[in-house]
């Protein structure tokens, strides 16, 4: 069955290259989510830092060949989960980091995942709630990192490359996504 999530990891063309490496992921929307009106969602407004809107990606996915957990660990493996409103080089209220579910039933897999990795770092910075709104991002900004390969992306293209490679559907999500990958890279895994 397809469902779909959105994940908010800083500026959203890094995202959006992550998620569609992803076997199992049918389609990547680069977006707005959660701020205060559909007037303002458009980038220029975003950048003010007024509206509320987070820069994010909704990641549509076929349950049977990629499993929430996976997107999840793929989310937590790239960002910073301790910085509010900033990622990498890129600051402002519209890089919070976020999982924004749209079934309710998810909140259930979200929220424990989240305290495994929040009990991993002094202070942690993730906004967990439900969808309130998407708006799909200027057509400029969808696939950018497929329209220019050299392009900006504050997710290390190692990473990019490895993430989809991880063995989740024989590994136990019950350590910290970068210790999970550390432990993998040590074991023989690519480079990260």
């Amino acid at each position: 069955m397809e469902r779909n999530i959105c994940f908010a990891g800083g500026c959203f063309w890094g995202m959006e290259s992550l998620y569609r490496r992803l076997p199992g992921v049918a389609d990547v929307t680069a977006g707005y989510a959660n701020g205060d009106s559909e007037a303002h969602a458009n980038y220029d407004d975003v950048c003010t830092g007024l509206t509320g809107f987070r820069e994010a990606v909704r990641v549509t996915y076929e349950d049977t060949a990629i499993s929430l957990l996976h997107l999840l660990f793929a989310f937590f493996a790239s960002i910073d989960p301790e910085t509010p409103n900033r990622q990498g080089p890129d600051i402002g209220s519209q890089y919070q980091t976020g999982v924004y579910w749209t079934d309710p039933a998810d909140e259930a897999v979200i929220r424990p995942i989240a305290a495994l990795e929040a009990a991993a770092v002094p202070f942690f910075a993730v906004e967990l709630k439900p969808l309130t709104c998407f708006y799909p991002a200027e057509s400029y900004h969808q696939r950018y990192l497929e329209k220019h390969p050299n392009g900006y992306c504050h997710v290390a293209p190692l990473k990019l490359a490895a993430l989809p490679k991880y063995p989740f559907s024989t590994a136990v999500y019950d350590r910290p996504a970068k210790v999970l990958l550390r432990t993998w890279q040590e074991a023989g895994g690519p480079a990260l």
